[in-house]
């Protein structure tokens, strides 16, 4: 089998699976409850905590942990929108936002609240000109994606958000930093909230966490009993915290290697495809190399995708989350709604192989060639 779908999810590390095991074993005790078992989980929280604080050098108390990425962007700008209302309705996010941030949107425009997209450039970064002349006294919230989930371009967060607080200091600043969480450097200090999801970086699916800045307030999406958070309460899932802290701490590790390694894999693959007639790279010089996109001519995506998985490869459409629908990103950078029709995403790992690669390009060039011949009769 030949995994190129990393973007998507990734496979639990040997390590973090440990972990999970170990103390789903050894920690049965209800963190909320008063008895030694009880605090002997509390206690395992409160260092996995610790190490993911020191992780992400923030403080303890601005952790909140969820069960991935989507809750925690609804708990970020729906808990924004609800505490802040009283300075104003209008909320600004990017064209190249994971489909979680849109429905929220969505949801959000329903009931009164004014939502406007951020223009990009050719290069799908973020318009500045555009996020100074949408900025307003109303605005009180902009989300914009660390790393685009369907063409991995990397957004200068830094410079918006030194933007955003210069035309309205008081306008929070959060952004989806899942696709670039153990990928490339970050640093949650460029934004007031961050979103993560730990089965992006070979940790449990089901937990994520959100880092919310200690001045900023929200209003609790979720309500209930449990002493662990106002803004997430109920039994803390001690077993998947100890393996996320365990996860972050790995991704965490040779970053600079994995990546120059990673970009090897994607220029060979991008020198490859490039020779086919009619395929696009969809890739600006901010991507980084973990996730390639690519449109095919005159071929749908998910036959592609199926024709690959009879050589047990395995690819993705845009992102998970909206797979066969028309690819966002791209058509928010290159306009071309073919284009963004026919995406097809590569993700790639440290773990991917060169022989793995090579046996992808292989089977690339078989299935290429007769889907294209088939489409060529149709087409006749």
């Amino acid at each position: 089998m030949i995994y190129l779908d990393y973007s998507a999810t990734t496979p639990m590390s040997m390590d973090a699976l440990d972990t999970l095991l170990k103390v789903s074993k050894d920690f049965i005790g209800n963190p909320n409850s008063l008895h030694r078992l009880g605090g002997k989980s509390k206690e395992l929280i409160e260092s996995a905590t610790k190490q993911i604080s020191e992780l992400l050098k923030v403080k303890t108390n601005e952790i909140v942990y969820t069960s991935g990425a989507t809750e925690s962007n609804n708990m970020a700008l729906l808990g924004v929108a609800f505490a802040y209302r009283n300075r104003g309705n209008h909320i600004l996010v990017s064209s190249l936002e994971h489909p979680s941030i849109y429905a929220i949107c969505d949801y959000l425009e329903s009931i009164g609240f004014e939502v406007e997209k951020l223009k990009c450039n050719q290069e799908g970064l973020i318009d500045f000109e555009d996020l100074k002349h949408k900025m307003r006294p109303e605005t009180i919230l902009v989300s914009v994606a660390l790393v685009n989930s369907e063409m991995g371009i990397r957004e200068p967060l830094k410079m918006i958000r030194q933007i955003i607080k210069k035309e309205n200091a008081t306008t929070l600043f959060h952004s989806d930093m899942t696709q670039g969480l153990g990928k490339v450097p970050i640093s949650v200090h460029d934004v007031d909230l961050a979103s993560f999801s730990f089965h992006k970086i070979y940790g449990p699916k089901g937990i994520g966490l959100l880092y919310k800045q200690e001045k900023v307030t929200l209003v609790p999406i979720i309500h209930g009993s449990g002493k662990g958070s106002v803004l997430r309460p109920g039994t803390p899932a001690v077993p998947l915290i100890a393996s996320a802290s365990k996860s972050l701490r790995l991704a965490l590790q040779d970053l600079e290697r994995k990546e120059d390694f990673i970009e090897k894999l994607n220029e060979k693959i991008v020198k490859e495809l490039s020779s086919y007639e009619g395929i696009l790279i969809n890739q600006t010089k901010y991507s980084i190399p973990h996730i390639l996109n690519i449109s095919l001519p005159n071929i749908k995506p998910e036959t592609f995708i199926h024709a690959l998985e009879d050589y047990e490869i395995y690819v993705g459409t845009n992102t998970a989350c909206a797979s066969g629908e028309v690819s966002e990103g791209v058509l928010a950078v290159y306009e071309d709604e073919k284009r963004a029709s026919s995406t097809i995403r590569i993700s790639l790992s440290y773990l991917t192989t060169t022989d793995e690669v090579n046996r992808f390009l292989h089977c690339f060039g078989l299935v290429f060639k007769r889907l294209g011949s088939l489409a060529s009769k149709e087409k006749n």
